[in-house]
């Protein structure tokens, strides 16, 4: 035999070992190739679990890790608050605010008695922040003009702000003391008002480790009285001041620190009644256009007889589609918080917190996403560190939704990668291969927690729902960022034919 033979034949040779072997060389198993990733110095000492499944149907897991040990899930709670709301309120619902006059107008346009704000537990009025709600002004407008149409001309016992929808608590119990005060703890109430939050304006200063000065707050006159220990930070852009106040309390006082600037600098605190400065908002914009208002705006927490007063105006929210991508996308606790209460009043009870919760409970156990014991939830926002569920639960949860009606606008309301929303959980993610959009994610971190779940496809395009959740974090590592997003490439570049193969029982 020649050379030229024997080369030929050693070559093919070569290329047929490496080509039957090749699957034992990859074979590692993408259970196991989790457990390596997430042994990094961040975990030390922490608790991580996780789990990814495809949506179809298939039981098996792709990996497991913990994925029945109870875990604090941040703001990850906020895919079945939003679950919830969808299946139980359908996403077309709008909530309704109500304006009555006490008694019909006389034929001088005086009404004998009040005008009342029936609030209806819309959590976007006022607010700008999802597409198609209006500013408090558009609002206000709206108001003044219908009691104009109402033909009434004076009003002689105030306004009233009607708070009966909830009742209770109006800030989780398990929230702590360094978050409330602050926006992303304002109050759940029934009558919101331009998301129940205030802004504090700081002037501009240049020089590090000074005492700040406050220039103003918008808006304006509210009643409440500031106390500031802030200083500036040199070497930091990162706003760590945090107003410390209670539900209800005006005297509020502020702590920490921002970053030093040229142009002042902005935080935001949580208002401490939103229904009644929502009363004297309208009280002040009835008198700007010249209708006489004796008396001063208040609050009730009993519902009047409506039967006997005249329907003055309806105010319509955004549809609940829309609402729940600022829940989700941009995680915003006040809208989860308000919808946890709807779910209790759609079926006739109070919108306290607890009636919200065993609605939530009940969700989770009619369509068997949870047993008795893999829940322990205190809030709708995920805000509490002391709630806990498993992993499993979140991933159930996933999946249920892929069979409902609803799930693109679920699927929607998450972000992808490179959205600016939710915190840019993923911001390095993919970026050259432009992959983001087969990923939808909603990221939870609070103080030693992180937190993601979502959906993302196999290399054969099937959908994978996964939950990631670390636990007991000793600082603010951006690692588990990064492992998190390597973990999401992992279930990209898998495929299907072979997952049953590569995954094995723990």
């Amino acid at each position: 035999m020649s050379k030229f033979y024997i080369v030929y034949y050693m070559r093919y040779f070569i290329l047929l070992l490496a080509l039957t072997t090749a699957p034992l060389l990859s074979a590692q198993t993408l259970q196991s190739r989790v457990t390596e990733q997430i042994r990094i110095p961040a975990l030390s000492g922490a608790v991580w679990g996780g789990i990814a499944l495809h949506t179809d149907g298939n039981e098996t897991p792709l990996f497991a890790i913990e994925e029945n040990t109870r875990l604090t899930p941040a703001s990850t709670l906020k895919l079945l608050t939003t679950a919830a709301a969808l299946e139980r309120l359908g996403p077309h619902h709008r909530f309704e605010t109500r304006l009555y006059s006490q008694t019909a107008p006389n034929e001088n346009g005086i009404v004998d008695g009040a005008l009342y704000i029936q609030g209806g537990g819309d959590m976007t009025l006022g607010s700008p922040r999802v597409p198609g709600a209006e500013t408090t002004k558009d609002v206000l407008d709206k108001w003044v003009q219908a009691v104009k149409k109402a033909g009434i001309t004076q009003i002689n016992d105030g306004i009233v702000a009607d708070e009966s929808l909830f009742e209770g608590l109006s800030v989780p119990p398990k929230v702590n003391w360094e978050n409330m005060g602050n926006y992303y703890a304002a109050p759940a109430t029934p009558l919101c008002w331009n998301d129940n939050l205030f802004e504090v304006h700081f002037k501009p200063q240049l020089k590090a480790n000074v005492a700040t000065e406050i220039a103003g707050t918008t808006p304006q006159d509210m009643g409440i009285l500031l106390d500031n220990f802030v200083t500036t930070d040199g070497k930091t852009k990162t706003d760590n001041a945090f107003i410390y106040a209670a539900p209800g309390q005006y005297r509020m006082q502020i702590f920490g620190t921002i970053p030093t600037n040229l142009k002042g600098f902005t935080i935001k605190g949580a208002l401490p009644d939103p229904a009644l400065f929502a009363a004297q908002q309208l009280l002040l914009a009835l008198k700007e256009q010249g209708i006489t208002v004796n008396g001063l705006a208040r609050t009730i927490d009993q519902a009047p007889d409506y039967t006997s007063m005249q329907h003055v105006h309806t105010y319509k929210s955004p549809e609940l589609k829309d609402i729940i991508i600022i829940v989700n996308k941009r995680s915003f606790n006040l809208y989860a918080e308000m919808l946890l209460r709807q779910l209790a009043v759609k079926e006739g009870k109070k919108g306290s917190l607890q009636n919200g919760l065993d609605e939530l409970q009940k969700f989770l156990k009619t369509n068997r996403l949870a047993a008795p014991n893999d829940t322990v939830i205190y809030d709708g926002s995920g805000l509490s560190r002391d709630n806990l569920l498993t992993p499993r639960v979140l991933v159930n949860t996933l999946r249920f939704m892929t069979k409902s009606p609803h799930f693109t606008y679920y699927y929607k309301s998450l972000a992808t990668p490179d959205d600016r929303g939710d915190l840019l959980v993923l911001r390095r993610f993919l970026k050259p291969k432009k992959q983001v959009d087969s990923v939808r994610i909603k990221g939870g971190t609070i103080d030693s927690v992180k937190a993601l779940a979502g959906y993302t496809q196999d290399a054969d395009g099937k959908m994978v729902a996964f939950v990631f959740m670390a636990n007991n974090l000793a600082g603010k590592n951006e690692s588990l960022f990064r492992l998190h997003e390597n973990l999401i490439k992992m279930l990209l570049e898998m495929h299907s034919d072979r997952s049953s193969e590569e995954t094995t029982e723990k």
